[in-house]
């Protein structure tokens, strides 16, 4: 398959927005600079072409940008579909990640937000090739961060959510108070 090595330049760039999406739309795979666009553009036409599903798996180490690139690629979907949802179907998806990562992201050594967890994002489409659904299902990785952390490194950001709220009302009845001298 194809791989494209990306870099996370921890800065926007513009290299990324609809005059981009629109230039790599219907081109070949190696007719242009390689792109995250072109990689969509290949799978996107892969899809259409031999009506057979694809894959784009996204990896990398802590903080390399790959919940950004996965953004970008959803963007590339819902853009050249022209789904009548257009990016609604990225907006729903992306809106999910605050939970999503509260209950699997986590303080490092290495990141203040890494992501504990894998994801899986299914994007659907209808005979037409536009966007109708996504479902997206999380798999977490590192259970033993609920019970151990490493010097400097913190449990799920949850946990301390759940602690900042302890006197709120709406939190009484989950009995996150003091016990028995320790702090939570």
């Amino acid at each position: 398959g194809i791989i494209l090595v990306a870099i996370n330049p921890y800065k926007q760039l513009p290299i990324y927005g609809d005059a981009i999406i629109h230039a790599y739309s219907g081109q070949n795979m190696g007719d242009m600079d390689p792109h995250i666009f072109a990689v969509a553009e290949e799978a996107y036409k892969q899809m259409a072409r031999n009506n057979k599903n694809q894959s784009i798996i996204v990896s990398g180490e802590s903080g390399a940008g790959k919940t950004v690139s996965a953004r970008y690629t959803m963007r590339y979907f819902a853009t050249v579909s022209k789904s009548s949802s257009n990016a609604h179907v990225e907006e729903k998806v992306l809106a999910s990640n605050p939970i999503t990562e509260a209950v699997g992201n986590a303080k490092t050594t290495r990141n203040d937000n890494s992501s504990r967890f894998g994801k899986y994002t299914e994007i659907s489409f209808d005979q037409s090739y536009q966007i109708i659904g996504a479902n997206m299902r999380t798999y977490l990785l590192e259970k033993s961060r609920v019970v151990f952390q490493s010097e400097n490194e913190r449990n799920y950001h949850i946990f301390y959510q759940l602690c900042a709220s302890a006197t709120q009302p709406e939190f009484k009845h989950l009995k996150l108070g003091r016990s028995q001298g320790n702090t939570y």
